[in-house]
């Protein structure tokens, strides 16, 4: 049985969304051997399609933090296991990575296949990113954005981020309707943001919500623009992470489930084994 008959009987979606990123844009790369974006900064490694930028947390930083000061639309995904699986499980999002300056890895199964294939890779999830260039922005003078998040969550966490770092320059917050926005006013929030100033501009819309919204957004801003989901709630304090020895010893997948079963147990109980047998038969099939 060919690959493609196998990808149509198992999961016709899935993984015959599987099989055109890989034949259309990112080659396979499971022999450790980086490919890059166009607009890449990182060598990047290939997991079921996907093409994982090869880094830790300082480098991230260091880089975004660079951008921050050239006026060049851009934007950054982090990526899971259950949101990589979403996304090539829906042929219609199948490229919403190709024009990404930055995919970082966030949960251990995709670091782990960096090391494996020879790179040095740090998980990069993104509350820690979001803490972590704030807090390196007190030096350089970073302004930030918040756009997302339930109604009066950006206000919230533009003020826990200026008690913990009161040097923080927040140049704007804004809660965008769940449903979908007219044209004027899509137009409209490109003009706030722009009229801001800020160098950079932080994504908590839910994936793959935020990333389709940023793919179709960065050409027509300055800012380097960050999807960084939950990481709204977390810091802002709607929703409790986990705990820190939760957190080292890669539980915090358990303490969400835990949390919220009923929106999150599709994805830890039916995406992850999905995604476990997916790299298994990808490897065995560019064998």
């Amino acid at each position: 049985m060919g690959t493609a008959d196998f990808a149509r009987r198992w999961h016709p979606r899935c993984l015959s969304g599987i099989l055109r990123w890989r034949t259309r844009v990112w080659k396979p790369c499971l022999t450790g051997v980086g490919v890059r974006s166009m607009n890449a900064a990182f060598t990047s490694y290939d997991v079921l399609g996907v093409p994982i930028s090869a880094l830790t947390l300082d480098s991230a930083c260091s880089t975004i933090e660079t951008w921050g000061s050239d006026k060049v639309g851009r934007f950054v995904c982090v990526r899971d296991v259950a949101s990589l699986m979403a996304i090539i499980s829906d042929p219609d999002l199948s490229g919403v990575h190709d024009d990404a300056a930055m995919i970082t890895p966030d949960g251990m199964p995709l670091v782990m296949l960096g090391k494996l294939k020879g790179f040095k890779v740090e998980r990069t999830c993104g509350p820690d990113l979001m803490d972590h260039v704030i807090a390196r922005s007190l030096k350089s003078g970073l302004r930030h954005y918040f756009y997302g998040g339930k109604e009066g969550v950006p206000e919230t966490l533009a003020k826990v981020f200026e008690q913990k770092y009161p040097r923080i320059r927040v140049v704007g917050v804004e809660s965008p309707p769940f449903r979908p926005l007219t044209k004027e006013e899509d137009d409209d929030a490109v003009q706030r943001i722009l009229a801001s100033g800020a160098d950079v501009v932080w994504v908590g819309i839910s994936s793959p919500k935020q990333e389709i919204w940023m793919r179709d957004h960065y050409k027509r801003l300055t800012q380097t623009l960050i999807g960084v989901g939950a990481a709204f709630d977390f810091h802002s304090g709607a929703v409790t992470r986990a705990p820190r020895w939760m957190q080292r010893c890669s539980l915090e997948w358990l303490h969400r489930l835990i949390s919220e079963p009923k929106r999150l147990w599709r994805r830890y109980l039916i995406l992850a084994p999905k995604f476990v047998f997916l790299i298994i038969f990808d490897s065995i099939r560019t064998k």
